[in-house]
């Protein structure tokens, strides 16, 4: 429903930003380390990606990023976001490091192929920064 809502475009995808939040919350609710802590990381995405106007919170990002490393702390999808977040606060030591973690995190074969992408985004976004 996020990805969904996130194709759309900033103000279409606005009105499903309540469902989406209301299903994430209850994901994290019923199991929090369901699917290596996606609810954490996915609340985390949604609280950086809503404008804080309409209740998006960069405190409340890195809170549920930082958190779904817990359950995975390989997890590359955890550490590009928690770096994209750290990038957009000013933090660029900092997101270098996260960035760095991706990448040096071994390869799941549960999550191979976002593993892939992520590795290939960090590795373009520290060239980027350099």
């Amino acid at each position: 429903m996020g990805t969904l809502a996130e194709s759309f475009g900033l103000r279409q995808g606005l009105k499903y930003r309540k469902p989406v939040k209301e299903e994430l919350e209850t994901a994290l609710r019923l199991d929090p380390g369901f699917q290596q802590g996606s609810p954490d990381r996915a609340l985390g995405r949604w609280y950086f990606r809503v404008p804080g106007l309409f209740g998006g919170s960069r405190k409340q990002a890195e809170v549920h990023l930082r958190a779904s490393l817990k359950y995975n702390p390989n997890s590359t999808a955890s550490h590009f976001f928690l770096a994209e977040l750290l990038l957009d606060a000013g933090r660029k030591d900092e997101a270098r490091a996260e960035l760095q973690k991706g990448l040096d995190a071994p390869h799941d074969p549960v999550w191979a192929p976002e593993d892939q992408d992520f590795k290939e985004k960090a590795r373009a976004k520290l060239a980027s920064l350099k």
